[in-house]
């Protein structure tokens, strides 16, 4: 009698086991839980709505950044836009035409040279319009900063790694320069006649102070990387991609052209953009004498940091038509004409189009 309820026992313990199993089945599953709980509902609804609502006014402002700033330099600058605009609706059209397609062309070459630089294919179209824009925001910022920052936007939203974009921009830096000067030891081969002007050649402490300056800004630099770690890891991948590219971009002949000779072009055009705004108003120089001032204007003061080069280079390219034999009054006027047609009457469409690249979120 006794064994009976030691062999009922165990039977009767393994029946209430499976009970568990199938409460805990549809506890795991969340589909009939989440519709009934509403904190999911409180918590989740107002994220999505604050992120539009904090892009929009930034998105705006810098929309509309371009446009203030333009305006408060117009404002400041007023007196040479009048000047510049009565000169040149007295001059020549036809040659104030031939400026307009130089000038164009000039944007033309700087895409170009954008191109060349960096091995990833960009979209023509938009690199056209960026390169449009940044000369709107390089005539703002000095030593090109704006036209660069621009830059380095629209690379960085095409996908381009940061050290890779900054590598590009430093090797359009560098050879701008390197090409401007092949092209004015061409002048200097070609046109030697030209060069006996004894009071263009700066004096010897012209030259120290210059040399000083490029010596003291490289020494700056390399005593920055070498003594602040925050900017050494990033100044040795800009090289090592720098070298990378720069053997990689020389074993294509497209971007070999596309940079070399868009850089070369740039000085050739800008020079022709001056000989027609000049020969509008009767400057009595050639071609080669205003490319050759320009050139010899732009290598001396070129390195002082102007917004577009705006200042230092107008008076020493005034300086450098007037000894060549050119009038005062005419050799001014060239310049404020040229500033005028190739700044202000493109600027109000770069920065419309600078804003509508930041609206649309291509920069």
């Amino acid at each position: 009698m006794s064994s009976l309820p030691l062999e009922s026992v165990p039977r009767a313990l393994p029946t209430p086991a499976p009970s568990p199993v199938p409460t805990l089945i549809p506890s795991r599953d969340p589909a009939p839980v989440l519709p009934l709980d509403p904190a999911p509902a409180l918590s989740s609804d107002p994220a999505p709505s604050r992120l539009p609502a904090i892009g929009r006014p930034v998105r705006w402002a810098l929309t509309l950044l371009p446009l203030l700033l333009i305006a408060a330099w117009a404002t400041v600058d007023w007196r040479t836009v009048r000047d510049g605009t009565a000169r040149l609706a007295a001059a020549d059209p036809w040659w104030l035409l031939a400026a307009v397609l130089c000038t164009c062309l000039g944007w033309v070459a700087a895409a170009c040279v954008r191109q060349g630089a960096i091995p990833d294919r960009l979209p023509p179209g938009l690199l056209l319009a960026s390169q449009f824009a940044a000369g709107a925001a390089n005539h703002v910022l000095p030593a090109s900063i704006g036209a660069h920052a621009v830059t380095l936007r629209f690379l960085q939203a095409r996908g381009i790694p940061l050290a890779r974009a900054t590598a590009s921009i430093a090797l359009y830096t560098l050879v701008r320069p390197i090409a401007k000067t092949m092209v004015l030891l061409v002048f200097v081969v070609a046109y030697p006649e030209l060069l006996h002007l004894g009071e263009l050649l700066p004096d010897r402490r012209t030259v120290a102070l210059v040399a000083g300056s490029v010596a003291a800004g490289f020494g700056t630099a390399a005593l920055l990387v070498t003594t602040v770690r925050p900017l050494r890891r990033p100044a040795l991948d800009c090289v090592r991609t720098a070298l990378t590219d720069v053997r990689l971009l020389h074993r294509r002949p497209a971007r070999i052209i596309a940079l070399w000779g868009g850089s070369a072009a740039t000085p050739l055009l800008q020079g022709s953009v001056i000989a027609t705004v000049g020969f509008s108003l009767g400057l009595p120089l050639t071609w080669a004498q205003v490319v050759l001032a320009l050139l010899l204007a732009s290598t001396a003061v070129g390195a002082v940091p102007a917004p577009g080069g705006i200042g230092p280079v107008d008076a020493a390219l005034v300086f450098t038509m007037v000894a060549f034999g050119a009038p005062v009054g005419i050799a001014a006027a060239t310049v404020v004409g040229y500033r005028v047609l190739t700044i202000w009457v493109p600027l109000l469409p770069g920065a419309l189009v600078l804003s509508a690249l930041v609206h649309r979120r291509v920069l």
